[in-house]
Order: structure tokens, then C-alpha cells, then sequence
């Protein structure tokens, strides 16, 4: 049986028990919101960790959309304006969920209902847009958004 597989551009974590895959045009802070997350997540004691950044090796695997980070980028993060920095990661996750980070002014205000983002494996995530603005804190909105499927 083959495996669906595709390289996307984006940026992979894990939150808890949940993995989320980072979606959006370069510089509309995809990487900035992986490490807010990160950090955020195990300041508060949970564990999170970086799947890949900028580039996102997906599979399909027993039904299940599973990213891993391509070789060449292992355990790096792109910190926009300062460099590339290291960081801990996990050689794999199971995608649940797609962030789209979204800056003010907020067109449209309020989100499309039950907004998916499609991967070219055929299969779609759901979305929830984070705003990326200076002081949000991105963890606090991921709960309050999605406290139930979060993971912790």
C-alpha cells in the first residue's frame, strides 16, 4: 500500500497531546507563533515541542495526517530578523488542527464557521486563526477557542 506524502510550507508543533500545523504566507509570523506557543506551554508545565519549521514533510498514516521535519532543517527555527535559533523536537506528530495567524486590522472580524484548511494528501484540518499582535497570549487564546481539544 502506498502512503500519500507531501511537503508543505509551514511550521509543525505539538501542544500537550495535539499537534497543529501552522499555516499562512512567509512573514505573516508562523515561526514567531510556534515559539509564543512553545514557551508558553511549558512555562505552565505542559510539554510542546517543534515538529519542523518552514517546511513540513506530511504522510498519510492509517488515516491520520503524521508531519515530520526534513532532514536538512531538524531542530531549527527561523527567528525573523535575528536568525535561526535551535530548539527541542519530536521526529513526529499527528496533525489535528491548522493555525492561521491572523494581524489587525481583522477583515473579516469574525472567523467563516467550521473553517478548514486542505492539504494536498485530500484531507483538510480544522482551522482556528490566532491574532499574532505584540503581548497576545497565544496560549490563553488557543484555551479559550479550544479548550476542549487542546490537550491539556
Amino acid at each position: 500500500m502506498t502512503t500519500a506524502r507531501a511537503n508543505v510550507h509551514g511550521t509543525a508543533i505539538v501542544l500537550g497531546t495535539r499537534g497543529f500545523l501552522l499555516t499562512g504566507p512567509s512573514g505573516s509570523g508562523k515561526s514567531r507563533l510556534a515559539l509564543a506557543c512553545i514557551t508558553a506551554a511549558r512555562q505552565a508545565g505542559h510539554f510542546a515541542a517543534l515538529v519542523a519549521d518552514d517546511r513540513v514533510d506530511l504522510a498519510l498514516e492509517h488515516g491520520r495526517i503524521v508531519a515530520r521535519c526534513p532532514p536538512s532543517i531538524h531542530g531549527l527555527i527561523e527567528i525573523r530578523g535575528a536568525g535561526i535559533g535551535t530548539i527541542e523536537t519530536v521526529p513526529a506528530a499527528v496533525m489535528d488542527w491548522a493555525i492561521l495567524p491572523v494581524a489587525a486590522p481583522f477583515d473579516p472580524r469574525l472567523p467563516p464557521e467550521d473553517e478548514t484548511f486542505p492539504l494536498p494528501l485530500g484531507r483538510v484540518l480544522p482551522i482556528v486563526r490566532v491574532p499574532v499582535e505584540e503581548g497576545a497570549q497565544v496560549l490563553n487564546i488557543l484555551q479559550a477557542l479550544i479548550a476542549e481539544k487542546i490537550g491539556f
